[in-house]
């Protein structure tokens, strides 16, 4: 058996001399005690010496990647040639397959492999010769460095680990300067009342306590320096009938070195801002050009790295910052936030509230083009970031005009659609079309009777009119000379006489009606006789 063993300086391949020695498992580092009795279980039998740090690099890369290099691709081939029925120790179970594939060398890989590659590792001064325990560490150290350089892809032009740090420490400045400006105002409010309510910049407000001091002091002091003309005299004017209470020079003294951490504190933060600025442009231009410097630094500091951030997709840069809304939303079963922090932008704060969500998913498309382009393309330049930035621009007019255009009349009424609405004609069933049977009865009660020869009576005098104005229908075109106007005439009487061929059959059915009620009468009668 042989086994492959990877050092800083090189590929060291080992002939295992007594095979029976590694049956035990649990003994096999009993055997690598010292260098004596490993040079009896193994022995060494090529080595293969990188010629620099490059080609160790190159190597040790390739070993992490589950590749071959050139170096050891030859090596292997001159002992297949050699020994091609012997088995290959290999440490990577990954590597050995892709030898076997290309050098055609069966490869084990076990725990007695990997016991084995311990034992070898702790006695390689010995079973190497010409290697020093310094030399392989300096080698190792270097490599390993090397490696490590590689993995992370080193670049000092474009560390975002300082844009993180930076826009961190930026945050945590602002809430301590609010803090130690409201404790300053309040302290020498007490003193000076009136003086907050007059200058209302923080940052002027403790210039000026902190070069006048007492307040009988603004009577005769200049603070044209740090004040306009007319808040100065408004200043002195109440310092003379100020209602504040009298502090002793011991506290003046502890306000005024308060007013001095607080002028430090801002300046040091207009620095600090520059700084990320610059660094902004450095590492991601396009991205600074989109969305600012500030919103930039917090998207990169929130996902981790740049890098990081190229790999979420739009809609989650969209609502990045946003994540306890979200999942209260998806729990709730609620709208979902349409913005993160993203909503800081310029580009979305200066919308209309209506267009905020569509500006802010349309600037979150665009943005995280912009992050992979900082982060994977080779150019440096903020062109892309510009040209997308003025398209932006045009869709937001685009969007505003047409509010506009909506709010005047004949634009309304041009925007204005109704909703569609599905209307089905809903047809009932008619149940009175299933009997044959004739809907009134046959036999009619008396009462029934005298209640329908009511209205009976009534068409009959309704009857008589028609009539008469038949006979005068019949008289008038014998007077009248010949008109386009008896068309009309004629077509009355043919319809007059319809109504009363209509009318005929009711006279005839109140006829038998009164022969029945005569017969009635002539019935009671009889009776009461009786």
């Amino acid at each position: 058996m042989l086994v492959l063993f990877e050092t800083a300086a090189g590929y060291a391949i080992f002939k295992v001399l007594d095979e029976s020695k590694l049956q035990e498992v649990d003994s096999i580092w009993k055997e690598f005690e010292t260098p004596e009795k490993a040079n009896k279980v193994v022995k060494l039998k090529h080595f293969e010496k990188f010629q620099d740090t490059t080609e160790a690099l190159a190597a040790a890369t390739a070993l992490v990647e589950g590749k071959i290099s050139k170096n050891l691709k030859k090596v292997l081939k001159k002992i297949a040639a050699k020994e091609a029925h012997e088995q290959l120790a290999i440490a990577d179970a990954k590597l050995g397959g892709v030898i076997k594939d290309k050098v055609n060398l069966s490869c084990v890989h076990n725990t007695m492999v990997a016991e084995l590659m311990r034992g070898i590792r702790n006695q390689i001064d010995g079973l190497v010769a010409g290697l020093s325990t310094r030399e392989m560490s300096a080698m190792s150290l270097g490599l390993a460095h090397s490696l490590s350089r590689y993995k992370l892809k080193f670049s000092p032009d474009k560390v975002d680990t300082m844009i993180v740090q930076a826009i961190s420490l930026l945050d945590d400045l602002d809430k301590e300067l609010n803090n130690y400006i409201m404790r300053c105002r309040e302290w020498y409010g007490w003193h000076f009342p009136e003086l907050g309510k007059i200058i209302t910049d923080n940052l002027a407000y403790c210039k000026c306590v902190c070069a006048v001091g007492d307040r009988v002091n603004f009577a005769t002091f200049d603070l044209s320096e740090y004040l306009p003309e007319e808040v100065e005299a408004e200043v002195k004017a109440a310092a003379e009938i100020s209602m504040g209470t009298e502090v002793s020079e011991e506290d003046i003294n502890n306000i005024l070195h308060l007013c001095d951490q607080v002028i430090e504190i801002s300046e040091y933060r207009t620095q600090l801002y520059d700084y990320l600025k610059n660094r902004m442009m450095a590492i991601a231009p396009n991205l600074t050009v989109l969305v600012g410097e500030l919103v930039g630094a917090r998207l990169i500091a929130h996902a981790g790295s740049l890098l990081n951030l190229a790999k979420h997709p739009a809609s989650t840069v969209q609502i990045l910052g946003a994540e306890k809304a979200l999942f209260r939303a998806l729990k709730t079963k609620k709208d979902t936030p349409k913005y993160g922090l993203i909503y800081h932008a310029s580009l979305v704060g200066q919308t209309t509230p209506k267009n905020k969500g569509k500006i802010s998913r349309m600037l979150a498309a665009k943005a995280a083009l912009a992050i992979r382009y900082d982060a994977l393309g080779e150019d440096t330049n903020a062109q892309l970031g510009a040209e997308t930035r003025a398209k932006l621009e045009a869709r937001l007019r685009n969007l505003e005009e047409k509010g506009l255009r909506r709010i005047s009349g004949t634009g309304k009424a041009l925007a204005r659609a109704d909703k569609y609405q599905h209307k089905s004609e809903v047809r009932t069933y008619d149940p009175s079309g299933d009997s044959t049977l004739p809907s009134v009865p046959k036999k009619r009660k008396f009462e029934e009777v005298e209640q329908e020869e009511q209205p009976v009576a009534v068409k009959e005098k309704k009857a008589k009119k028609p009539k008469i104005m038949e006979i005068e229908a019949e008289e008038e075109p014998e007077e009248v000379e010949k008109t386009p106007k008896k068309k009309k005439k004629k077509s009355k009487v043919k319809v007059e006489e319809e109504e009363q061929a209509e009318e005929e059959p009711s006279t005839s059915t109140a006829e038998p009606s009164k022969k029945k009620k005569k017969k009635k009468k002539v019935k009671q009668e009889e009776e009461e006789e009786d």
